[in-house]
């Protein structure tokens, strides 16, 4: 528990400078992602829908599912309190809702640098260069949706990586931490296929207003904002800004003792669960023998 409090604190000390200026976002693209997390349960992949909003020099990848859910959450929350009698105290019930990724990824190309607001109990926002990769552009080509692709390989984060990109939509931008080809990445899986992007739709963003954060009148359930509602790619405000090396120490803490961490987490942040099962449940949510980032093996 020692580690765990020095390293909380040096959360709460951290002062870094963050400033980037939003980006107007041009289109979003949909993929459905499958990952197989479980090396010993190939059958059962973890699956979720994901989209990319993507802008001129700019673009932010999350979860799709999450923002439907958010968008489900506050019909039911407007339909409770619609219909609750005036004057009788309001009970909001969202029931169950599926896990969703989260980690969300900002990419700035003018800049050169790669944002990551995680959920680690609470949030966090790290800042690094944005990843270069050694492309192949072979001859092969394919069409997805009647969008004309080429293939590319390269090897990434412990992995050998295909994708289909579309020099037609000329983005730096893909799903994930994949980027830096001649063209939209549309489509993308490693060559073991235990990791798929695979391609889902595409569609121009309309002007509108950015979706703005619902809070029901007793402050008992927040629908908060997806990265990927509204017309911007904008860095959140939700986040407590640190360093990479100190998220690090910090998933450590995690791994040695994952109760123990999220008790003292949701203590740091005022929050608190009786239910001991609650926080293994917490807990078991990071179990997994075969991430997305491979170690390198000389």
């Amino acid at each position: 528990m020692r580690l765990l409090k020095i390293t909380l604190i040096a959360f709460s000390c951290t002062s870094m400078a963050w400033a980037q200026s939003p980006e107007k976002a041009l289109a979003k693209v949909s993929y459905s992602f499958s990952h197989i997390r479980d090396t010993t349960n190939k059958a059962n992949p973890y699956t979720e829908n994901m989209a990319l909003l993507i802008g001129k020099n700019a673009s932010v990848y999350a979860s799709y599912d999450k923002l439907t859910q958010g968008i489900e959450r506050k019909r039911q929350i407007e339909e409770q309190i619609k219909n609750t009698a005036p004057g009788e105290p309001i009970r909001i019930n969202v029931g169950k809702v599926k896990p969703t990724t989260a980690i969300e990824l900002y990419s700035f190309f003018k800049e050169n640098k790669l944002f990551t607001r995680e959920l680690i109990i609470n949030i966090y926002l790290t800042e690094e260069p944005l990843p270069k990769i050694s492309w192949r552009i072979t001859k092969d080509t394919a069409s997805f949706s009647g969008i004309a692709c080429k293939k590319a390989t390269a090897h990434f984060k412990g992995r050998d990586w295909i994708a289909w990109f579309a020099p037609e939509l000329p983005f730096q931008s893909g799903p994930w931490k994949l980027n830096g080809l001649p063209g939209l990445i549309i489509q993308a899986y490693d060559d073991k296929k235990e990791v798929q992007f695979l391609f889902a739709g595409f569609e121009n963003i309309k002007e509108e207003t950015a979706a703005k954060p619902i809070l029901d009148p007793e402050n008992t359930v927040t629908v908060s904002t997806s990265a990927l509602a509204g017309n911007e790619i904008k860095l959140p405000a939700d986040a407590i800004r640190t360093s990479i090396a100190e998220l690090n120490k910090l998933k450590e803490a995690r791994a040695k003792d994952p109760i123990g961490f999220a008790k003292a987490q949701m203590t740091n942040s005022g929050v608190t669960i009786s239910s001991t099962s609650k926080l293994a449940e917490i807990a078991s949510k990071n179990a997994l023998n075969n991430p997305i980032e491979l170690p390198e093996h000389n």
